[in-house]
C-alpha cells in the first residue's frame, strides 16, 4: 500500500484525525470525507477532508480553498489525474472526479450552499468561481 501524506495545513491534519478517531463523524451534523488524490508534481498521494453533499449516488464537492483566490492543491490535482479515493464514513472506494459542466453547475453549487452557507460568502467575497466537483464511484 502507498503512503498517503496527509494536508500540510494544521487545521486540515487534525480534522483528517478526528475524521478517523470517530469512524468518519467528526462534525455531527455535517457530510464530510477524506479525498485522496495523486499530487501532479510529486506523484505522491494526497489526503484532504471535506464537506460533501449527495446528488443520487455521485458526491458533490466545492473547491472553495476557504475563500482563497487561488484554487486548492488537491482540485488541480484531480484535473491531473482524475482517478480518487475517497473515504466516507468507513467505507473506501474508487472514484472519477470531474469538474461539474456549466449547466450541472448551478443545481449542484445549491446542494452545497445548502451543507454549508459558507460557500455562499466565500463565493461573494472571490473574483474567481468555485469550482463544483462530482465524484462518481468507480465500480469494481
Amino acid at each position: 500500500m502507498p503512503e498517503v501524506h496527509d494536508s500540510p495545513n494544521a487545521w486540515v491534519a487534525e480534522h483528517i484525525r478526528r475524521f478517523e478517531a470517530t469512524g468518519g463523524r467528526p462534525r455531527p451534523g455535517v457530510n464530510d470525507l477524506l479525498l485522496t488524490t495523486r499530487g501532479r508534481r510529486t506523484g505522491q498521494l494526497r489526503r484532504t477532508a471535506l464537506v460533501y453533499a449527495r446528488d443520487g449516488d455521485r458526491y458533490v464537492l466545492a473547491a472553495s480553498n476557504r475563500g482563497a483566490e487561488h484554487h486548492p492543491a488537491w482540485y488541480l490535482n484531480l484535473l491531473a489525474d482524475p482517478y480518487v479515493t475517497v473515504q466516507v464514513g468507513t467505507e473506501t472506494f474508487s472514484a472519477y472526479a470531474r469538474p461539474a459542466t456549466a449547466g450541472e453547475r448551478p443545481q449542484l453549487w445549491r446542494l452545497m450552499v445548502s451543507a454549508s452557507s459558507e460557500y455562499a460568502a466565500y463565493q461573494r467575497q472571490l473574483t474567481r468561481e468555485i469550482p463544483v466537483i462530482l465524484l462518481e464511484p468507480v465500480s469494481k
